[in-house]
C-alpha cells in the first residue's frame, strides 16, 4: 500500500523545504510538491516537520554487567527508540567463544562468528532495524586472521578500549595492529578513551581510604586521562593512516584534541551523548546519584560548554546515546506492557561505587531532549540536529543513503515531528524498561507524532503499532570519513 504524506516541511542535514513524500512499499519513491497517487493513504502533515528516522550509533542491549544485565533488550529498547523518533540502532557484540579463551592445543580464542550468531539470536525480537559493532577485547594471531571475516557478516567496525584493565583493554601495540588490519579491509576502529592505569590506581586508593559513594566514580576517572588517551589513539591512527571514531566524548580537552588531530589530517571522528551535554558530576552527590553512573562519567560545566561549542562549530560528528539502562532499585518491580518486571540494578552498589552497573537510559530521550534544549535554544540548527542524530551516523557506518536520508530510494524511515507539542517529560512517558528517567519533569517542546519504519506506521501518537520481529539486521558497507 502506498502512503502519501502531504504539506510537511522536510528537514535534512543540509536543507529545509516544503514538499510531499510518496512511500511505496518500504521505500520513498518520490519527493516533490503537489504529488498525487490514485490509491495512496493520505497523511496530512501541515504545520509539521518530516525528519529521517534517527540513527543511534551506540546502544548496549541485553548486556551482562556485574551481577545483572542491562534492562532493555532488543525489543524493549527498540520500542523506546521508536517512540523517540529513532528507527535504526547499532549495538555492540561482546567477543565470546564456545571454548576456553587463551592459546594452546585444544583452546580457542574469541570467535567472531560464534559471538555474532549469539547476538543475532538475541535480536530476533527486534522492533526496528539494527546493526552491530564488534568489541575487540582480545588480540592475537588467531583473532587478527578473523577480523576480515566480519565484513562478510555485514560488520565494518571494531571497538577497542584503553581502560578496563584485565577485562576489555588492549595494549597500544594490539590497537595499532587492529588499525592496520582495519585500513587494509575498509573497516573502522572505534575507541573508548580513558587511562586505565590511572583509573585502577585511583580506585584502589579510594576504596582503601573508605570512599565508596557514587561521586568517587567520577573522581577516580579523571578527565585528563580521557584527554591523553584521545591524543594517544589519534597518534596511533595517524601512524596507521587508518580512520578512528572516538565514542562518548565528554571532556573539553577531548574536543580540543579531536580538533588538533583533524587539523593535522588525522582521520579521526568524534561522538558525544546527551548526558554529557546536560549533567555535571554534582548529580552524583545527590541521594539518588547512582542514577547518573556511566563510564566515562559526566563532567563539569566547562566540559558541557565545550561540547556544545564543538557541536555548534562542527568539531564533533555525531550524537549517540550509549544507552545501557539499569533499574535504580531492582528490588521493586515496574509494569512493562502489563507485566511485572524487576531486574537487579544500581542498588547492587549501594555500599561500593565500583559495584554500581555503569550505564544510563537515553535511546528514547535523545531526539526530543536535543530538539528542545539544543535546537530551540539555538545551540544547534535543525539541519545540524538531523546531521548529528541520523545522517552522519548513517554515512560513517555504511548505512547511507538507505538510512538517515529523505531521498527517493531510501528506506521510508521517518518521523513526523510536531513542533507544537508541549508536555512535562519523565518516566511516565518513557518506554525504556527501567524505573527512572534522567529528564524527569523537563519541559518538552516538539515531539514525534508518527514514526514509520520502512513504510510501516509503528508509532501513532501514544499508540504502539510495531511488533517483535519487525526489525531487520542491516549488513553495512564501507562507511565515509567525515
Amino acid at each position: 500500500m502506498a502512503i502519501l504524506i502531504k504539506n510537511g516541511t522536510l528537514i535534512t542535514a543540509s536543507e529545509t523545504f516544503e514538499a510531499d513524500i510518496l512511500i511505496e512499499g518500504e521505500v520513498i519513491s518520490q519527493i516533490g510538491k503537489n504529488l498525487q497517487h490514485p490509491s495512496a493513504e493520505v497523511v496530512d502533515a501541515r504545520g509539521k516537520m518530516i525528519l529521517p528516522g534517527g540513527v543511534d550509533p551506540h546502544v548496549h542491549l541485553d548486556l551482562p554487567m556485574f551481577e545483572t544485565v542491562s534492562s532493555d533488550d532488543h525489543y524493549t529498547g527498540h520500542k523506546a527508540a521508536a517512540f523517540g523518533g529513532t528507527t535504526t540502532v547499532m549495538d555492540f557484540v561482546p567477543l565470546d567463544s564456545p571454548l576456553l579463551l587463551g592459546e594452546g592445543p585444544g583452546v580457542r580464542s574469541g570467535d567472531f562468528k560464534y559471538s555474532v550468531d549469539l547476538w543475532l539470536k538475541k535480536a530476533e525480537k527486534a522492533a526496528i532495524d539494527y546493526s552491530f559493532h564488534m568489541n575487540l577485547t582480545q588480540f592475537n594471531d588467531h583473532i587478527a586472521r578473523q577480523i576480515p571475516s566480519l565484513r562478510e557478516m555485514g560488520i565494518q567496525t571494531l571497538k577497542v578500549f584503553t581502560a578496563y584493565n584485565g577485562r576489555l583493554r588492549l595494549d597500544d601495540a594490539s590497537i595499532f595492529k587492529a588499525m592496520q588490519i582495519a585500513k587494509e579491509n575498509g573497516m573502522l576502529v572505534m575507541a573508548h578513551c580513558e587511562n586505565g592505569d590511572v583509573i585502577e590506581t585511583l580506585t584502589q586508593q579510594a576504596l582503601a581510604n573508605g570512599h565508596t559513594s557514587p561521586i568517587w566514580h567520577a573522581w577516580t576517572r579523571p578527565s585528563w586521562g580521557a584527554v591523553d588517551s584521545v591524543l594517544r589513539v589519534a597518534g596511533l591512527s595517524a601512524e596507521a593512516d587508518a580512520p578512528v571514531y572516538i565514542v562518548h566524548m565528554n571532556a573539553e580537552g577531548e574536543v580540543d584534541m579531536l580538533k588538533y588531530a583533524r587539523e593535522r589530517g588525522v582521520k579521526i571522528m568524534g561522538e558525544t551523548c546527551p548526558q554529557y551535554l546536560f549533567f555535571t558530576e554534582d548529580f552524583l552527590q545527590r541521594e539518588d546519584g547512582a542514577k547518573w553512573i556511566c563510564s566515562p562519567p559526566i563532567r563539569k560545566e566547562p566540559d558541557i560548554a565545550r561540547l556544545w561549542q564543538g557541536l555548534h562549530d562542527g568539531a564533533l560528528q555525531t550524537i549517540g546515546t550509549d544507552h545501557c539502562p539499569f533499574f535504580f532499585d531492582g528490588a521493586k518491580s515496574i509494569l512493562y506492557e502489563g507485566q511485572a518486571v524487576a531486574i537487579p540494578g544500581k542498588e547492587l552498589g549501594q555500599y561500593n561505587f565500583t559495584k554500581i552497573p555503569n550505564g544510563l537510559p537515553g535511546v528514547q530521550d535523545r531526539l526530543p531532549i536535543l530538539w528542545t534544549y539544543g535546537v530551540q535554544s539555538g545551540q544547534i540548527t535543525p539541519n545540524q540536529f538531523v546531521a548529528y542524530t541520523a545522517t552522519n551516523p548513517a554515512k560513517i557506518f555504511g548505512l547511507y543513503p538507505q538510512k538517515g536520508a529523505l531521498l527517493p530510494g531510501a528506506d521510508a524511515d521517518l518521523a513526523i515531528w510536531n513542533p507544537e507539542t508541549r508536555f512535562k517529560y519523565g518516566v511516565v512517558h518513557s518506554h525504556q524498561r527501567t524505573d527512572y528517567n534522567l529528564y524527569e519533569g523537563w519541559e518538552i517542546a516538539g515531539y514525534p507524532e508518527k514514526v514509520f519504519l520502512r513504510g510501516k506506521l509503528i508509532v501513532d501518537g501514544v499508540e504502539w503499532r510495531g511488533q517483535r520481529g519487525d526489525g531487520k539486521f542491516i549488513k553495512r558497507k564501507e562507511g565515509e570519513i567525515l
